[in-house]
């Protein structure tokens, strides 16, 4: 089974002058690929293959002689990389591969030849040589791919992808299952009835956050030392927010996976509910669309099962025991008294209770996570799947009246 670990490297100043030319060197030969791909296409109709690529890079080695500077290797996986992005495009899962700038994260990849020499030094082939670095995990396997990241606030990180050499658990329904209904007030509401605050990261450092942003925007010139002193300490701030929530994130998706076999969620629309101005902000801050990649990913590292019921199911206007329609409530309405059986239930519990009991159900059909939605992933170079999509009425779901 293939995992990643992702440590922070510290590079001296030598080191970091080679990253850069580095990051350059692997940035320029994907801009250039791109357009070679883009214009040959245009004129001919036909485009060019990650070798027919991989073949113009000793060519250009010849125009550019600061090229080799760069590991050979770093240079050819930028070429494959674009070539994946493409795939990703003709499937439907990414949009059209765009040229890379110079601002922001930078990163560069080295397939083969890298080694780990202890828990504080990685050795990388060329010129860069052996880094300092602070692995904190296991490491125990096989090293395939090691990416190294430079983030817009100055950190270097390396990636390493490793092969343990251990099959991946297959999947069990036995045992506690757990409903998740997502929200603003409290991030996590389970079917258990625990309740997890939304901590608001981007609420707890805005103050902060505005004064570098007013501090920037005052100064006149964009090449002046102080502009580029100012810009990074707003980068710094919002690198800590960034940080602050995806360690939130990732403690609550472990302690959720640990504790329980199957997980339930909605499969949420984030880029439709952001349109609303008025909740774009906090929907964006809380991450549950990194929340739910979480989940499921460690899930299924576990053997254990991660389901997404269909975005348009009504858990919140189902009683969770008589499985009866509600009347449609505001937001602001936390509680209801059920006309039906007369209890008091909480709104959030009770939509939560409804998706466990949907997802078990779907389980209990066989039906795939995604039953609601049909086949969301597209097949490769966009070739429709064979197998008809499941509908709310051959699953008996209650649906949503339009």
């Amino acid at each position: 089974m293939l995992r990643a670990i992702k440590v922070r490297i510290y590079p001296n100043e030598t080191q970091q002058l080679h990253l850069l030319q580095a990051f350059g060197c692997v940035r320029w030969v994907w801009n250039q690929s791109l357009v070679t791909m883009s214009t040959t296409y245009k004129e001919t109709g036909k485009g060019l293959s990650a070798f027919d690529m991989k073949k113009q890079i000793p060519v250009w080695k010849q125009e550019h002689e600061w090229l080799k500077e760069c590991y050979s290797q770093s240079l050819q996986q930028s070429v494959l990389n674009l070539s994946q992005a493409f795939i990703k495009f003709f499937d439907g899962r990414a949009k059209y591969p765009s040229l890379k700038k110079r601002h922001g994260r930078q990163s560069l990849q080295y397939p083969a030849n890298v080694k780990i020499l202890s828990d504080d030094e990685i050795k990388f082939p060329g010129k860069l040589g052996t880094v300092k670095a602070k692995i904190h995990r296991d490491y125990t396997g096989k090293l395939k791919t090691v990416t190294v990241s430079k983030m817009p606030d100055g950190r270097y990180y390396a990636s390493l992808l490793i092969d343990n050499g251990v099959e991946v658990a297959s999947a069990s329904s036995d045992g506690k299952a757990i409903g998740i209904d997502l929200g603003l007030i409290d991030f996590a509401v389970t079917s258990d009835g625990s309740k997890y605050q939304n901590p608001k990261h981007l609420k707890k450092h805005e103050r902060n956050l505005k004064r570098k942003q007013r501090k920037l925007t005052r100064k006149k010139y964009k090449t002046t030392s102080k502009r580029r002193k100012a810009k990074l300490a707003l980068v710094k701030v919002h690198s800590k927010i960034s940080r602050v929530r995806e360690d939130f994130l990732h403690k609550l998706s472990r302690k959720i996976v640990n504790e329980n076999q199957v997980i339930v969620v909605e499969n949420l629309a984030v880029k439709n509910m952001v349109k609303n101005h008025n909740l774009a902000k906090s929907i964006s801050d809380a991450g549950w669309g990194m929340f739910q990649t979480m989940l499921k990913y460690k899930a299924e590292q576990e053997g254990k099962i991660y389901l997404e019921i269909g975005r348009f199911f009504p858990s919140s206007h189902l009683c969770n025991t008589t499985l009866l329609p509600l009347a449609k409530m505001d937001l602001s309405v936390r509680s209801f008294l059920c006309p039906h059986c007369s209890a008091y239930h909480d709104r959030d519990i009770n939509a939560a209770i409804n998706i466990k009991n949907e997802g078990l159900r779907i389980l209990a059909l066989g039906t795939s996570a995604t039953a609601l939605g049909g086949g969301v992933r597209p097949k490769r170079f966009g070739r429709k799947s064979t197998t008809g999509a499941a509908t709310p009425d051959e699953l008996g779901s209650p649906h949503r009246t339009r």
